[in-house]
């Protein structure tokens, strides 16, 4: 029975492949569905239907074939075998012409010494020669434009012969030699029409979200997208295509609990050393970085989106066809409008740069997976990210990178360094100013980051630490936070001072300024 593939759902690490046909009388009570992928579950297989009949048994079995079970692969094996014969017939045509160009070149050397003769005793006068002598010429010169014609021809070909080498290779490494048959019994009721549908599970699909994040003033539009790639050995023609967010088990249990021990530790003997290996380890790889694109005017299309109790599954308005091999198909699945609360945050004791950062709740109804995000502020694309898992109504933080428009200064004010002149202590002090300028036309609130440092010794002791206004949050380990409200054009400034005590004979360490 033809039953062609009408549905598939992705799931994050495998897919479900739905099939549906009609048997014809033909069939009899025993339908025969070959050809599916090696890999299926075998377990995950079920025949449904719709008629007057009863299904008694549904058998999974496997074919050998002497040629390849998928179909692309055999079409493209017997394009490979067409392409070679007419290759070879080419070849035959190219050695046909240069044995010819060989005689008649041989013809012309000898009869040179022949025409001189003829000339010589009068036999043959100039006309006659010339006209012998430009007959082969033509002839000649007839067979060497053939024979290079022919060249150039087979070379074409023989490079498109290679192209078709590539495209068999490639797939033959995502199928299989043979195949699963299905087999399923009928006990027809009646002859009236029957239609019986299959699904089943094969591993090698996943699908992984994508994100464009694009923020223009307060604005936050979040425009997702799935990744699909399959590997399952079986091209999905144009159907209906489902990504879900559900990770089917393929085994369920009752957690259980195990006796929790507690022993006496045992010494470890010492371990032996290991000898060295010389391979070196791969650089981690990564996706190629987005290039910035401008804001396209045409509406995407976007998937229906249902939500589950735990899972969200979107469903393409169009069909979708994913070839095998297929890598990082992308399709459009949802649009998120959202609004941001803009602010800037700087750390000037490591960089004298503003970063703007846009803090954006998620109001959607549903959770956005895991995944890669595109950051584009206005038209200008400011690089990638990844966002962490979204929940409906959680907070994260986006950053669009340095704004020039918000000038940060730190510079040294104060130091000085001597000794006590009764306990013997070295001192050190040390402040410094911060200034904040807004030259953007806007209000900006500026989160300023300083630190004072921290003492791990009893004799090295932080005193008269002093932070000018007073900051918005403080940490034990000496970090201060400020938040500065500026006007446009507006300057604020933070100063921070310190000093530090060193008992007699300890080096300082880690001192910095």
């Amino acid at each position: 029975m033809d039953a062609p593939i009408v549905a598939v759902t992705v799931y994050p690490q495998h897919a479900r492949v739905t099939r549906r046909g009609r048997p014809g009388p033909a069939e009899g009570d025993r339908v025969r569905i070959t050809g599916l992928p090696l890999a299926l579950d075998a377990e995950s297989v079920r025949v449904t239907g719709t008629g007057a009949a009863l299904i008694t048994g549904v058998d999974v079995g496997y074919e050998q074939h002497a040629g390849p079970a998928d179909p692309a692969l055999a079409a493209l094996v017997e394009q490979r075998r067409t392409d070679q014969a007419s290759i070879d017939a080419v070849a035959d045509d190219e050695a046909a012409e240069a044995a010819k160009v060989e005689l008649l070149s041989g013809v012309a050397k000898r009869s040179g010494a022949s025409f001189a003769k003829a000339l010589a005793s009068g036999v043959a006068g100039p006309s006659r020669v010339e006209e012998v002598t430009e007959a082969l010429g033509g002839q000649l010169a007839a067979a060497l434009r053939t024979r290079r014609a022919l060249t150039e021809r087979l070379e074409l070909m023989r490079e498109d012969l290679a192209a078709l080498e590539r495209r068999i290779a490639d797939h033959s490494s995502q199928s299989e030699q043979d195949s699963v048959t299905i087999t399923v019994d009928l006990e027809r009721q009646d002859a009236g029409d029957l239609e019986l549908e299959l699904s089943y599970v094969v591993p090698g699909a996943t699908w992984e979200p994508g994100y464009d994040v694009r923020v223009r003033e307060t604005d936050v539009t979040v425009l997702s997208y799935g990744l699909v790639s399959q590997h399952t050995g079986e091209d999905w023609p144009e159907c209906e295509l489902a990504l879900s967010t559900a990770r089917p088990a393929s085994t369920v249990v009752v957690p259980e609990l195990d006796p929790w021990f507690l022993d006496r530790v045992q010494p470890t003997p010492p371990a032996r050393p290991m000898a060295a290996f010389g391979a070196s380890m791969p650089e981690p790889g990564g996706l190629p970085r987005a290039k910035a694109v401008s804001l396209s005017r045409v509406a995407p299309v976007f998937a229906e989106v249902e939500q589950g109790t735990t899972a969200v599954t979107y469903r393409p308005q169009r069909p979708v066809a994913v070839p095998s091999g297929s890598q990082g198909h992308r399709t459009t699945l949802a649009r998120l409008d959202l609004t941001a609360e803009l602010g800037y945050v700087t750390a000037p004791v490591q960089a004298t740069e503003a970063y703007l950062r846009a803090t954006v709740v998620n109001t959607g109804d549903h959770a956005l997976r895991a995944g890669r995000a595109s950051v584009f502020h206005d038209t200008e694309f400011v690089g990638t990210t990844r966002l962490d898992s979204w929940a409906p109504g959680e907070e994260v933080e986006l950053a669009l990178g340095v704004d020039d428009r918000i000038r940060v200064e730190r510079e040294l004010v104060r130091r000085t360094a001597g000794k006590a002149t009764l306990s013997g202590q070295r001192r050190r002090e040390a402040e410094y100013r911060t200034t904040v300028t807004n030259h953007s036309p806007r209000e900006a609130v500026v989160t300023v980051l300083d630190q004072a440092p921290v003492s791990r010794d009893d004799a090295i002791t932080v005193r008269d630490v002093r932070a000018t206004p007073d900051p918005a949050e403080t940490t034990d380990l000496g970090e201060f936070t400020w938040r500065l409200t500026l006007a446009p054009g507006a300057t604020g400034t933070i100063t921070l001072a310190y000093r530090v005590d060193v008992a007699k004979g300890v080096e300082l360490s880690g001192w910095r300024e």
